[in-house]
């Protein structure tokens, strides 16, 4: 009986350590790959009735930008205002207040540390910054909506290096601010910055020693660069307010370039490859697919995005599986079409409205998928989950995660990535945390 005691005991152990070992962590925007899946498994199929069981929830202050979950700790940026007021946050709006970086116990919530400095704003939505953490090696990266860059100590809070990326790139902060979510590539840091030859820069990880930049315009647009390996070469693929651009990710020397001329300066989504193609688009039918040469770093056009063709993101990044690209579209249209054409296959509001035909002008849900389904977090604070394919949208099932507490063109709105570790959900509005347990 010990004998058989100690046996069940000894695989009980294994179980745990082997369940520590292979929970997830979230270290960045759209996770470990930066490719919207999450691969722990042990996930609910549905939620139960009363909701997925809250693990705790912590106060924060304004911010779009999304959690990060590494080591057990959760990272956040927030902005506290100290003076000012919000007339209409589509102008540009000053305030003085302060950002800030949280770093949270994963189990509890408890606050570990917290490093503020001083940031007055002069930009449109001026609700707090934009750009998920980034962890990685021990440090966090944090970038915010002022183009305060700060590498700070993981554990401690304590600063290794900082930059004002105004201040040395002689730029302006683009109207809704910056936005980029910084990229660990390597011993390298990248950054969108704009300016005349630092569209891209690249920093040491561990210094902020500049490596290289690359490409000019005057703004850096608000979305993030892609690492793609095409043409016997890893290529940095970026979208700036004009045109999209494959660079060699360890010089910056430019490949590539292809036209793609964004409405207001609003390159949001991370382009996206599958296999051999790349997709890029935004608001007011701009899109390109291109497909990439594999024997050289080059790409050639495939098809442009018209009326009745594409989608067209504006907050979240599509994701696109067996040739169907699965993203919102510029009046919430959750759509799915064929990668190779554009064709649209079909069309729902579901995930952002809630409702069969209602338009809501930058409606947003976020994607990640997990197994066989997908997680969608929706612009109303709903976290969803859902099954896609080229025949239709298939809602399973769905909960209120978080209460809407920004306002946009009218609506209530939570306009912030979510992270997905240790079989758990991390989100965050202007007022609080949540940790919620996923786990089946």
């Amino acid at each position: 009986m010990k004998t058989l005691v100690r046996g069940w005991l000894g695989l009980l152990t294994i179980s745990l350590l082997g369940a520590s070992v292979f929970a997830d962590d979230w270290p960045q925007w759209l996770g470990p790959k930066r490719d919207s899946v999450w691969r722990e498994t042990g996930i609910l199929e549905k939620f139960p009735k009363d909701g997925p069981t809250i693990k705790w929830r912590v106060p924060v202050s304004g911010g779009y930008s999304g959690p990060a979950v590494a080591g057990g700790r959760v990272f956040v940026t927030d902005y506290v205002v100290e003076k000012g007021k919000v007339a209409n946050p589509r102008a540009r709006v000053k305030l003085e207040g302060k950002e800030r970086v949280l770093c949270f116990s994963a189990t509890d919530g408890k606050l570990l540390w917290k490093h503020e400095y001083g940031c007055p704003y002069n930009l449109s939505y001026p609700v707090g910054p934009r750009a998920t953490p980034t962890v990685a090696g021990g440090k966090v990266y944090t970038l915010g909506a002022e183009g305060n860059l700060f590498c700070l100590d993981a554990e401690k809070g304590t600063v290794v290096w900082s930059k004002e990326l105004k201040k040395e790139y002689k730029t302006e902060t683009p109207l809704w601010g910056f936005s980029c979510n910084p990229l660990v590539d390597g011993q390298k840091l990248i950054c969108l910055v704009g300016g005349d030859g630092s569209v891209a820069v690249a920093f040491d990880k561990d210094t902020g020693k500049e490596l290289w930049r690359s490409l000019s315009n005057k703004e850096p647009g608000y979305g993030t660069p892609a690492i793609v390996e095409a043409g016997g070469k890893r290529q940095l693929v970026v979208w700036d307010p004009k045109t999209i651009n494959g660079i060699d990710a360890e010089t910056g020397k430019p490949y590539w370039s292809f036209e793609l001329p964004s409405n207001q300066g609003m390159s949001i989504m991370t382009p996206r490859k599958a296999g051999d193609y790349l997709f890029a688009g935004g608001m007011m039918n701009q899109a390109v697919l291109l497909k990439l040469s594999p024997h050289k770093p080059a790409a050639e056009e495939v098809w442009r995005g018209t009326a009745s063709t594409g989608v067209y993101p504006i907050n979240s990044t599509p994701f696109i599986e067996d040739g169907i690209i699965y993203g919102v579209d510029q009046q919430g249209q959750f759509r799915a079409v064929k990668l190779e054409t554009g064709e649209r296959l079909w069309e729902t509001f579901a995930p952002t409205t809630n409702l069969p035909r209602e338009k809501s002008n930058a409606g947003t849900a976020f994607l990640v998928k997990n197994g066989d389904r997908f997680f969608l977090f929706s612009e109303s604070g709903d976290l969803i989950v859902a099954k896609l394919s080229p025949k239709g949208y298939e809602e399973i099932s769905r909960c209120k995660l978080l209460a809407p507490t920004n306002e946009a063109f009218g609506r209530e709105v939570v306009w912030s990535h979510p992270a997905f570790a240790d079989k758990c959900v991390f989100a965050r509005n202007d007022k609080e945390l949540v940790c919620a347990s996923l786990a089946k």
